[in-house]
């Protein structure tokens, strides 16, 4: 997760709770991108699934996922991965 690290909410830096479990989230979002499962289908591995979606919607409405998107884009290594991002930043 080195180079999103910065551009996650919930960094000691933030104010208000810190994130301890940002790698944990972000698998789960890719676990939905990649199955095209409901949100309440999620596996219990990652945490509750409402708990979860709210994240996800927070930090859709924060703007964090397009961050990431931009900052993915600018990276040849990466690119395979941008024309499913996009469908899961537009969510």
């Amino acid at each position: 997760m080195g180079e999103l690290e910065p551009l996650l909410p919930g960094k000691v830096t933030d104010c208000g709770v810190t994130a301890k479990d940002n790698r944990r989230f972000i698998e789960a979002v890719l676990w939905i991108a990649r199955t095209g499962a409901p949100w309440r289908d999620l596996p219990e591995c990652f945490g509750r699934w409402h708990t979860v979606y709210m994240r996800y919607n927070r930090w859709s409405k924060k703007g964090g996922w397009q961050r990431i998107a931009e900052t993915w884009a600018d990276d040849p290594d990466l690119e395979p991965l941008m024309p499913w991002a996009t469908l899961v930043w537009l969510a």
